[in-house]
Parts: C-alpha cells; structure tokens; sequence
C-alpha cells in the first residue's frame, strides 16, 4: 500500500486549513538523532538526578545504575502521562495545565525515587527539591554541549518531524507515489523595538549568527522601514497585523467621550481597540495563529493574546497547548532556572552600571528584576514552543512577538551589552525554529520585522529637574485642577497576558489581571485623573469620579507626549488656548529640551519652536514650506518627513490638544517617561524598523516603506502568491 504522506492545502469556505496528515505504521521509528538525542538527555538527566541526591539529605541511592533507572523512568512515564493530562487541560483551562503538569514531575519523581530498587525518598518535598536541581544541571549541560536554549522546549517536535522527513526519504527510497511538496507558509517573527541599525550593528559583532548566515547565504534580504509616529508597539502591530494603525494615537490616550484612559496593554481596551479596527481580513484570517501579540490579526488561534486574553477568560479550553512546556521537567524547572539566572544577572549588570558610572542609566530594580526574568526567558521559552506546535499542525500564516530586546533596551540602553545579548538569545530562537521548519508539513518562509526601533538618552526629568507634566502645570500658572500624568506601565503587558489567560479561570470573577503601576483599584473599570499629593507631583492613575474644570492629562510615549485639557469635549485650538494659558505653548516651545509643540488653528496644523512657527498641511505657491522665522522641523534629520509624520500623528482621533517631540542632539533624545531607550517620536534610531525577508519573497517595488500598514499590504501579497490567502 503506497504511504500517505502530508497532503496539500485544503480550501473550505475561502479558508486556509492546516495540513493534514495520516499516521503511517511506521512513523514511530527513530533516527539516529533521536537516538543520540535521547542518550544525552538521558545522561544530563541522570547526572543531574545524582547530584540533586547528593545535596538534598532526604534522597539517598544505594548504586549508579538506580540512578539511571529513575531517569529512565521519569522520562517514559513522562511521556505516558502527557496525552490525558493534554485532554484535562483543554477542557478546564491552562491554569490545570500548570497545576497539573507540575503536580506530575513532582509525583513522577517521587514515584521513581519511591519504588525503584537502589533509591530512598523521605517526603515530596525533598523529591521537588531533586527536580529543581536535575533542571538546573540539564541547563548546565545543555551550555557545555552547545545545544541550543531553546531546542529542549521544542525537542519532541523535531523529533516527529524528523520521523515525517524521514518517512518520506524511505518512500522515496522505494519509488513508491509521493503527495505533492510541501506547501509553504509563512511565519512572522516580530523582534520588539530592534532598529535596523541595531541589528546591522550585532550582525557585524557577532551577536546575529543565524540572521547573519541567511544574509550571507543570500537566502534573505535585510530591508528596513520607516515607524511612524507614533512609534509604538500597539500602533505598528495594529498596522502590521490589520493593516491599520489610524486609531491608535499613543500607548494610551484620553478618551473623551468614555472620559478616561484608554491603555493598549489592558486586555478589555485592546479587545475594544480591535474590534473598532477589525476588518476581518487580517493577516492571520486565514487559518492563522498570533502568539504574544497585542493585537489578533483576525487569527482564529490566540494564545497570550492581549486582546483575546478575554475571550480566552471565558472559554476556558486553551490549556492543553501549554502541557508541553509546562509537563517536562526538562523544559519548565529549567527555564525555572534560567528565570532566576536572569534576575540575578540583572542585578549584577546594573550594579556594574552603576559602579562605571554608565551615562545615561536609570534605576532597574524592583519589578523590573522579575519582569526581565519572565519575558527573557519563561515566556520566550514558551512562545517558542508556542509557534512550534502551530508550525507541527501545519498553520498556514504564524505571528509571534518576542519583547525580550525591547525590554531591556528600555532600562539599560540600545546597544549596551546586556541589550545586545538579548538579541544574540532572540537569534537563537530564529535558529530553533527555522530547524522546526525543516521538518514541519509546510515550507515556512520566514519573515523578521521590529515595530519600531529605540533611541538613547537622558530622561527629560534628569535634564530638566522636573517630569514634564510639572512643567505644563506650572506654565498654567496654576489653574488647574487635576493633573493626570501615568506611566510605567508598558512592562507588564506580558505577564498579564500570561496571568490572565492561564491563571483567571480559575478566579471567582473571571476578569483580566491588570497589574503594575497603571492598574487600577478594580480590574476592567475606567482610569481616572488622580489629584497630586504635593504641588508639582502627580499621582498614578486610580479610580476617580469623572474629572471637571481645568483638569489637564499629560501622557507620554517615549518623547513624544501628548496633553489633553479635558474640561472640553472638543480639541481646543491655538486661539482658545491663548487667552486661557497664555504662557503655555510659547513657554513649552521656548524650553531649551523641547524641539516642537503642535498644535491645531484656524490656519491648520502649526509645529511652534523657540524660534520659528512652520504650517503642517499647507506651502507655498513654489511647494516650499510655510514657515515664519525658523522652521523648528530642523531640529530632525528630515524636516519634511517628520511635518508628515506629526501632520498625520496631530489629525488621528483621540489625538492629544497638545503634542510635543522632545529636543534631539546627534541622534539621543530625551524620553518623557523612566527610559534611557525610547521610542513614540522622532529623532535616533526609533523611527529605522526592520525588514527581512527570504530572497524569494521580493518586493512589489523598491520605494522605501512608510509606516507598518504598508508592510502589512506587502505581507498580503506575499501570501497571496503563496496560496495562503484567498
């Protein structure tokens, strides 16, 4: 009987579906690389079982080869357990699946420690304790052996697609009837917040092999594009994944008709956000899957999701995805190591920063420290494994978001080291997954994008003495009656994704988890103004009573920030605003760290500088600029490319009474929030996004790409030559 191997894509109802494939009798059989594979996870495993029973005082063995057997037994009753505990999870939720997979290494342990001959166990605990220091030899191993951080999470999926490869070879082999070749697909991979002249930078340092190898190879294209402003996550993922990114005036904005905070990392606002954006016909509509991302693409499979985090909340059936990651004691207690690794890494290097005097740095410590442990390591693991269970099903078109870079660069800058070895882990995971696509049922091209870049330098607090909203109040000359002035709280998206789709069903209220500083006093209800405790000190935002009067919201996104006055429905132009605030808009344009204040008036869209006012949406009979004394847009590499970005970032909906960019000096801005590496404005390297594509893949024209809407147009016509889009 001839072998079934994968089929070709399968159209249903103008839908891609995933690749089917049929069992073969003798799909089980190893390679030879499963077997070398299985021999060292079984010594590092074994090695790591006699260390953890010589530590701990309640595990005793009596000779080596009991040892052995335990891993041995761990290992297969491991992998006995792994379906049934897949089919619980689905039907009650990731939470079970956590609960539940670790309950299992603990108990297996404890079973193999328990009844083989040779070993003595005295209580669970001390079994844990075993587990937890055979995970951290296993990372030991893995590091000495050179084996890649990611490929344990992703193990038993190369091992079935080798088996498939394999199949097919031996059918070859036998000159028996083969499907057609594998379709193809796409996998999007974003690198949040790495500047294209960031990563030719770690190309040449070194810290890029794998994108380095495609480039050299000549099987990729490094192209770039331009982020405009804002230069967000939530505004370039909403213009990569639904190819509009016109509703989205900042990371957060006032909303003034809901009269509060809209805040793009709290899961019902982003839910809110798409459905206003949505289409449909998204990048991932067809049969897709979006991995960490804040927005869905319209992807019929999410996971980690901000704005289906709610959905997921409510049906409760998305846990057996995670039991691969959650269920290997080689998999979870060593990324429960490394987690902790990374925390204490952090604490070294940014009291090393302190200690060299490292200019600029801000403070890192807090929740930061645990923040950049889960997203370095635990979630990157697990959205590794993630995309490898989407890519072994065959989905057609796959986005995932790693946040790892952008994270750290924040806190300690661009291009420091830490930033940098970031990267180097992030090309790692490029290397595990391009691997999966060598033995997945689709040809995946893969694709890297960045949201935006980042710049360094100085916090506008640390060169003006004071954070930005105390300088707008005090240039009201004090009338005002609340100031609204947030931040901080973009670290957090995450790990709330995380807590809320795994962790919430579980909760009486099945509501999102909105931690960190900008959550308020009860999950899901509006953001209000907070009034300061002290004169020229705001408060986060808590749950208030609808503001009134003169209240004034500043709100920053790198360096730009946006102020709103919110007594007035309405947008206040400049002639309302004069005779209010007179000193206002002259006072924050002639601030020596401020490059531009925009703001709107019978004459149109102005950009006001110290010493000059240049018209955004009009020029001259000769097609020059309109500009009285000195154009302020000079302050930017490109004067008429930033009046296009701030002309169209000062007419999007909810968009600030107020914006302003703060000044530039060779490349270093100044972030309106605790950054030193920033991004939402103009100025440095945040605006030079990143493009690289598979040679294969070429362009519809080689006119420079502006903004990520038009590489989400460019994305649907490589689908659709492709076949993977109607």
């Amino acid at each position: 009987m001839p072998t079934t191997l994968p089929a070709p894509v399968a159209w249903q109802a103008g839908t891609v579906s995933p690749v089917a494939t049929t069992p073969d009798p003798r799909r089980w059989l190893p390679t030879a690389v499963d077997l070398w594979e299985a021999l060292l996870q079984l010594a590092a495993t074994a090695l790591g079982l006699s260390v953890g029973i010589a530590l701990v005082e309640d595990v005793s063995a009596t000779n080596g080869w009991s040892v052995v057997g335990a891993a041995l037994a761990v290992a297969t009753l491991t992998w006995l357990v792994a379906a049934p505990l897949r089919a619980v999870a689905n039907l009650l939720g990731g939470v079970v699946a956590f609960v539940l997979s670790l309950a299992a290494q603990i108990t297996l342990m404890w079973a193999a420690l328990y009844l083989l001959p040779g070993l003595v166990v005295e209580s669970w605990w001390a079994a844990a304790l075993v587990l937890l220091i055979t995970g951290a030899v296993v990372a030991a191993v893995a590091w000495l052996v050179g084996a890649s951080d990611a490929g344990y999470v992703v193990g038993d999926v190369l091992r079935r697609g080798r088996r498939r490869a394999s199949q097919r070879r031996r059918a070859e082999a036998r000159g028996l009837p083969l499907a057609d070749p594998r379709p193809p697909g796409l996998l999007l991979v974003i690198l949040d917040g790495v500047a294209e002249p960031v990563l030719r930078h770690a190309l040449d340092a070194g810290h890029a092999p794998t994108m380095a190898r495609w480039l050299d190879e000549g099987s990729h294209v490094l192209d770039g594009f331009w982020a405009q402003v804002p230069a967000t996550t939530p505004a370039s993922t909403a213009g990569l994944l639904h190819g509009t990114s016109d509703r989205i005036p900042a990371f957060r904005w006032w909303d003034a008709a809901q009269r509060r905070l809209v805040v793009t990392n709290h899961p019902r606002d982003a839910a809110a956000v798409e459905t206003a954006m949505s289409d449909g016909e998204g990048l991932l509509a067809h049969g897709g899957a979006a991995v960490s991302t804040v927005f869905s693409g319209d992807a019929p499979h999410a996971q980690l999701v901000m704005s289906r985090v709610v959905g997921a909340v409510r049906s409760r059936s998305r846990g057996g995805i995670y039991v691969r990651f959650f269920l290997s004691p080689l998999v979870f207690m060593r990324t429960l190591v490394l987690t902790i690794g990374e925390m204490v890494k952090e604490v070294y290097q940014a009291r090393l920063a302190r200690l060299r005097d490292v200019s600029p740095r801000i403070g890192r410590g807090g929740w930061y420290v645990l923040l950049r442990g889960i997203t370095n390591v635990t979630l990157r693991g697990l959205n590794t494994s993630l995309v490898a269970e989407h890519m072994e099903k065959g989905v057609p078109t796959i986005a995932v978001d790693f946040v790892d870079y952008d994270e750290i660069a924040h806190h300690a800058g661009p291009l420091r080291p830490e930033a940098l070895r970031s990267l180097e882990g992030l090309d790692g995971v490029l290397r595990t997954l391009e691997t999966v696509g060598e033995v997945a049922p689709r040809d995946y091209r893969i694709v890297v994008v960045s949201d935006h870049g980042q710049s360094l330098g100085d916090t506008f607090a640390q060169r003006a003495g004071m954070p930005l909203a105390d300088l707008v109040t005090a240039l009201m000359a004090g009338r005002v009656d609340d100031v609204l002035a947030p931040g901080g709280g973009e670290d957090w998206g995450p790990l709330n994704a995380l807590l809320t789709e795994v962790v919430s069903p579980l909760r009486r209220r099945r509501t999102p988890i909105v931690s960190g500083p900008e959550r308020p006093e009860r999950a899901g209800r509006p953001t209000r103004p907070a009034r300061p405790t002290r004169p020229g000190r705001a408060e986060p935002a808590a749950d208030r009573p609808s503001p009134g009067g003169d209240d004034v919201v500043v709100i920053a996104s790198g360096n730009l920030s946006l102020v709103w006055f919110t007594g007035d429905d309405d947008r206040l132009p400049l002639e309302a605003l004069q005779p209010r605030w007179p000193s206002l808009v002259a006072g924050l344009a002639a601030h020596p760290l401020i490059a531009v204040v925009v703001v709107d008036s019978a004459d149109g869209l102005l950009a006001v500088g110290p010493r000059g006012v240049r018209r955004l949406e009009d020029v001259g009979p000769d097609g020059e600029p309109l500009v009285e004394g000195v154009d302020p847009l000079t302050a930017f590499e490109d004067a008429d490319v930033a009046a296009r970005d701030l002309a169209r970032a000062a007419r999007l909906p909810h968009t600030g009474d107020l914006l302003l960019v703060s000044a530039v000096d060779d490349g270093r801005v100044l972030a309106f929030e605790n950054q030193v590496g920033s991004h939402g404005g103009l100025g440095g390297d945040q605006n030079s996004a990143v493009l690289l594509h598979p040679t294969s893949l070429v362009r519809d024209d080689d006119s420079p790409l502006v903004g990520a809407d038009a590489v989400f147009h460019q994305l649907v016509a490589w689908q659709r030559r492709l076949g993977l889009r109607p």
